[in-house]
């Protein structure tokens, strides 16, 4: 790209910017408004592997926990969470499919998910794996937003192929349609924090 273009990229990289911006603003309303929070649950800054533990066992009873990870099912999908406290880092993984047979639309049409409709989980590919990915500060985490991390990124691997998102919200100004999947991150919010 020739540098007298760039200019003009920035500038219309801006103006899009803000009309991608606008329906998002515009809805005046966050994921955490729709499930307020209650005295029994960890407040940010202070998640702790048990606390996921916790959690992690009312969403699966089944659930396996080896040290700082969790293999676990969803609506049937098979979940890992994987943990590093030194560096306060987690992920929450689900695998989709091997990536030898995707091609470069299958791969635009990922990468455009990414943009606007997977919201906090997001399509990776690690190992000749495409992933559905959760990539998050651990200790930073509360209740509610963990609980919608793994809603979120079971329900990018369910609507792989379809309608590529995470069930949350979609991006303003994007090229995804906006197709839902909220009800699964509901029915686990009620389902992971205590009654």
């Amino acid at each position: 790209m020739t540098s007298r273009l760039l200019p003009a990229l920035f500038a219309g990289a801006f103006s899009l910017a803000l009309l991608f911006a606008a329906p998002v603003l515009a809805a005046g309303k966050t994921l955490d408004e729709d499930n307020p929070p209650e005295a029994s649950e960890a407040p940010e800054g202070t998640m702790t592997l048990d606390h996921m533990d916790e959690i992690v066992h009312r969403l699966d009873e089944d659930a396996v926990r080896e040290g700082g990870m969790w293999n676990f099912k969803v609506a049937d999908v098979p979940v890992m969470i994987v943990t590093d406290e030194k560096n306060d880092r987690m992920r929450v993984m689900v695998a989709i499919r091997k990536v030898d047979e995707l091609d470069s639309a299958e791969l635009m049409r990922l990468l455009q998910a990414d943009f606007d409709s997977a919201l906090d989980a997001r399509y990776a590919v690690a190992h000749e794996i495409l992933w559905s990915a959760y990539i998050h500060p651990l200790a930073a985490l509360h209740d509610r937003q963990f609980i919608s991390a793994i809603g979120q990124t079971v329900n990018l691997a369910l609507t792989y192929g379809t309608s590529y998102t995470s069930g949350a919200l979609v991006f303003g100004g994007g090229d995804s349609q906006q197709l839902l999947r909220r009800q699964l991150i509901d029915e686990l919010q009620k389902k992971g924090r205590k009654a």
